[in-house]
């Protein structure tokens, strides 16, 4: 019963932490919209800034209502669900050092980070650019397969000019993905890439 009223709470600041979850997890939006009692839709419309602009993430974890590992077993499977951590008394919103919060104003620059990741290394995860430039998983999907609403209007841009992360956190990820340096991309064979995969490489704007 105790366990079954753990799953069912909701976090305090909802929407806030909805911002926080889209901005620092690979979480998808059906998984922040379970956990913070908003319909997946409105965690979209969060994410492209039609609404709560300019909030500011509440995180689930500095205040004791998640904890890492619970986002990160929901990470690897998009049918689990989060569950609220046991605590006594909420802890305060307090802002550390952890995950970056994202400028509204930079938000926008988001799609352009991610075409420019996907199209120079194509074998990063869609987690690992999510860690990077704090953005999700669905978007990413649809950048990658261009279905994304504003495709037409992206323009491939490296995420550290613009901002979105920096230097040392892309090297860090680009070695875990295979490749040597971030400073020259490896060549695509795109007549390879085609004929095992079926799928055109993406064309981006430079």
């Amino acid at each position: 019963m105790a366990n079954q009223a753990t799953e069912n709470a909701k976090p305090l600041m909802p929407k806030a932490t909805a911002v926080w979850l889209i901005e620092n997890t690979g979480l998808t939006f059906r998984q922040i919209g379970a956990f913070c009692g908003l319909h997946e839709l409105e965690v979209q419309s969060i994410a492209d800034d039609e609404v709560a602009i300019g909030m500011v993430g509440y995180d689930p974890i500095v205040n004791g209502q998640l904890t890492k590992e619970e986002i990160e077993r929901c990470e690897t499977d998009p049918a689990e669900r989060l569950i609220m951590a046991k605590t006594n008394v909420p802890r305060p919103a307090t802002r550390t050092k952890g995950p970056k919060y994202t400028p509204v104003s930079r938000r926008g620059d988001k799609p352009d980070a991610i075409a420019w990741l996907v199209k120079h290394y194509s074998n990063l995860t869609d987690a690992q650019i999510s860690r990077l430039i704090g953005t999700t998983k669905p978007t990413i999907k649809a950048i990658r397969d261009r279905s994304h609403w504003n495709m037409n209007n992206i323009t491939a841009r490296d995420p550290v000019g613009l901002g979105l992360c920096n230097r040392q956190d892309l090297d860090k990820e680009v070695l875990k993905a295979g490749y040597s340096s971030t400073l020259e991309a490896p060549p695509v064979d795109e007549e390879k890439l085609s004929k095992t995969s079926g799928v055109p490489m993406p064309e981006f704007k430079l």
